[in-house]
């Protein structure tokens, strides 16, 4: 960034104090600006007309969330392809996810956007709204410009190849059926849906490492120890990815007294999010302690916890409460992950009169060989990936759509997804009409979490009478952009949601 019109933030709010004490008129336009086209130039042009000093701020790399792969372009070269025009006077890089920050520095007497902003709702993050009150704060006014109009987003999905051609093709299609706006006012239509969540609690404890190598005497790897870090998971993550998308979710979840962790789990939920905690006495609350090199590769983990059944007085407090309260939500989905928690009274009551159930039971190393999904006499969703679904099919060479088609009609299913990493989605349902999601993100920085965070979305969309297809759109982008976290740092939130899918389907 050698221009001389590149300059940090505090020094461009300088200068532009010093513009507006000569009574002068300081401009200001702040975006992305990922690909420059004639759209943007046309924009600055205009902007620039309104006043003396045109100041370009956009956002740093680490908040553009639009998705995996973005930006496309960093930072230092978005700047330098804004300073490198003659309408810009100066242009600085804003370290914070909205313009708020440039704002309160800049002050500008006109903050210009592009007409597309204009309308406040369709404004899926809800940014401008605060972004207009605080230019008005400070005297100045919003203008909109009504330019040529481009898609950076579109131009770099068509010609940049960030996609593979059968991603290409897929979202292609999708395109022709449905517009990011109408998939996004969907999503928002289930709001009003009640949800509960009912699953293991997991505490991930990840210990990032450097490697040293082998150790001097014997074979063993050796690494240093670099740092650690805790992260809700189980159905603490399902609960949290929920809460972006609905009013309020609940959660119930048993937790150890020995260690239960209790005032962490509280403080890393969602404030929507509403907890029952039963209690597992002389126990602890499951541990997952994983050791990691620096490319996030799992060397080694460790089970922290009793590995006994559930106390017969927890079990009926749960059983219980089921009773009283089940019938009163819309979607019950059970994240199973085989610990302990989900006994066969539980089970077994789940399959009754509940209004729309979704389930995965996951296969971990605590319980490989013996939890399996046909362990519930019903279901309405179902989500497993390809050895879950063999494991409870006892099959190891048949096709899937054969396998999910036994499954379904043994549980009265109406719909199975089969998830297979970077193979994508196999949606089956029970009237027929399969189809494939291909892996919507081009890279990966984390699994662990991936599959919770499709179960979340698809199984809220299919209890919301969503279509399929889109159901399982929902679902796979969902999962897209939890990869691009390690573990369960960050939920799925809803403005990250509807920023990639306009990022998809422009």
């Amino acid at each position: 960034m050698s221009s001389d019109k590149i300059a940090d933030l505090d020094t461009v709010g300088r200068r532009s104090a010093a513009v507006r004490l000569a009574g002068k008129k300081v401009v200001h336009c702040h975006g992305t600006f990922d690909l420059m086209h004639a759209g943007h130039i046309r924009h600055l042009q205009r902007a620039a007309t309104l006043g003396d000093l045109l100041v370009v701020t956009l956002t740093a790399d680490r908040f553009v969330n639009k998705g995996p792969e973005r930006p496309v372009f960093n930072q230092e070269l978005r700047a330098g392809s804004l300073a490198a025009l003659a309408c810009v006077d100066l242009v600085a890089i804003s370290d914070e996810a909205t313009g708020m920050a440039a704002i309160e520095a800049i002050r500008p007497d006109y903050y210009v956007k592009g007409g597309e902003y204009r309308h406040p709702g369709d404004d899926v993050t809800g940014n401008i709204a605060p972004e207009t009150a605080l230019v008005k704060q400070y005297g100045g006014e919003i203008r909109f410009t009504e330019e040529i109009t481009f898609s950076s987003t579109k131009l770099l999905n068509d010609f940049f190849g960030l996609f593979p051609e059968e991603t290409r093709e897929y979202l292609g299609a999708l395109r022709q059926d449905y517009r990011p706006d109408e998939v996004i006012t969907m999503i928002r239509g289930l709001s009003q849906l009640r949800v509960l969540v009912l699953g293991d609690a997991i505490i991930d404890e990840y210990h990032y490492t450097s490697p040293l190598g082998q150790t001097g005497k014997g074979n063993v790897l050796s690494v240093r120890y670099d740092s650690g870090e805790l992260f809700a998971g189980g159905a603490m993550a399902v609960a949290n990815h929920l809460s972006g998308f609905v009013q309020e979710v609940t959660l119930v979840t048993a937790l150890g007294t020995k260690e239960s962790f209790e005032p962490f789990i509280r403080s890393r939920l969602q404030a929507n999010v509403e907890p029952h905690f039963f209690y597992r006495d002389d126990d602890q609350t499951l541990v997952k302690r994983r050791f990691v090199d620096p490319d996030m590769a799992k060397l080694f983990e460790v089970y922290l916890y009793g590995d006994r059944p559930l106390p017969a007085t927890t079990e009926q407090q749960v059983l219980q409460w089921l009773e009283q309260e089940i019938e009163h939500f819309d979607l019950v989905l059970v994240p199973d992950f085989g610990n302990g928690f989900i006994t066969a009274a539980m089970v077994e009551r789940l399959g009754r009169s509940t209004p729309f159930l979704a389930v995965n039971t996951q296969i971990n190393s605590g319980n490989r060989g013996f939890h399996a999904i046909t362990r519930y006499p019903r279901a309405d969703f179902i989500s497993l990936n390809e050895p879950e679904l063999r494991l409870a099919s006892h099959d190891r060479s048949s096709d899937l759509e054969t396998l999910a088609a036994q499954v379904m009609s043994r549980l009265g299913a109406q719909f199975l997804t089969v998830t297979r990493g970077t193979r994508g989605v196999l949606f089956n349902r029970k009237e027929g009409g399969n189809h494939t999601v291909p892996a919507l993100s081009t890279s990966v920085v984390d699994r662990i979490g991936a599959g919770d965070a499709f179960l979340s979305l698809a199984a809220l969309a299919l209890a919301g009478g969503l279509p399929d297809r889109l159901c399982s759109f929902i679902g796979s982008a969902a999962a897209a952009l939890e990869v691009q976290t390690v573990c369960n740092r960050e939920p799925v939130g809803a403005v990250a949601l509807y920023k990639y899918i306009g990022t998809l389907l422009k």
